[in-house]
């Protein structure tokens, strides 16, 4: 699967019914990953020989009613938004100097459907956010310990039967993943294969009962306030 086919399908899990709803007319969120696309690949910088620094601050214009458009999706467009560029990047070999930071902004002097991207290359602190994609809903992972399973106790809580009430823990210690099955009656598969107690790389794929987790690491700009930096994910 390509990378804008890996986006789209990734933005629909996140967001439903919603995508094809709203996106009709106008521009379509494909044709802006797409323009980040060319924006990395355009001021992309050969700095050594062993390097190539990429922009990382990165603004989207579209015009009011694109943006209104946008905006409906909420916080997820921008999460997957910055997976692509991630990945992208890593393809390409590109390096930033720092977290990377999407931002949609109106522009009244754009008519609607038209695109316009601006990069800088910042240097900042990168803190690394896991989240969970189950069943086209994101979920930040905002401790270090996190129980999903179908009991109201959990942290996560999944309507299906084929779960257990405490059925596996998610720990995050702002570098690494693991991932714990909580002694479930059936058991849980990562990428595919049993486990009781595994490392959780990125992009790692967890299957308890029917459901599917997707666990995502996104490399963003700390804020300027508040927020730690963090060591990226192993």
């Amino acid at each position: 699967m390509g990378l804008l086919d890996s986006f789209e399908r990734g933005l629909e899990r996140a967001v439903g019914g919603a995508f094809a709803k709203t996106f009709k007319s106008g521009v379509q969120p494909l044709e802006i990953s797409a323009a980040l696309r060319r924006e990395l690949d355009t001021k992309a910088a050969v700095v050594s020989r062993d390097r190539i620094l990429a922009p990382n601050d990165l603004t989207v214009r579209l015009s009011p009613a694109d943006k209104q458009r946008m905006d409906t999706l909420g916080e997820s467009l921008t999460d997957e938004l910055t997976q692509l560029v991630q990945k992208h990047a890593t393809a390409q070999r590109y390096t930033f100097p720092g977290g990377i930071r999407i931002t949609l902004q109106a522009d009244e002097s754009l008519s609607e459907g038209v695109i316009q991207v601006d990069s800088h290359t910042i240097k900042g602190a990168v803190v690394w956010n896991p989240v969970l994609d189950i069943d086209g809903t994101r979920y930040p992972l905002m401790k270090s310990r996190t129980i999903v399973g179908r009991g109201s106790e959990a942290d996560i809580t999944l309507d299906d039967s084929g779960t257990s009430r405490k059925h596996i823990e998610i720990l995050w210690d702002g570098t690494r993943g693991q991932v714990n099955d909580l002694g479930s009656t059936n058991g849980s598969l990562l990428n595919g294969e049993p486990f009781t107690q595994a490392a959780l790389p990125p992009d790692s794929v967890i299957q308890i009962g029917r459901t599917r987790i997707l666990f995502r690491v996104l490399a963003q700009s700390e804020p300027p306030r508040g927020g730690t930096a963090r060591g990226g994910p192993r």
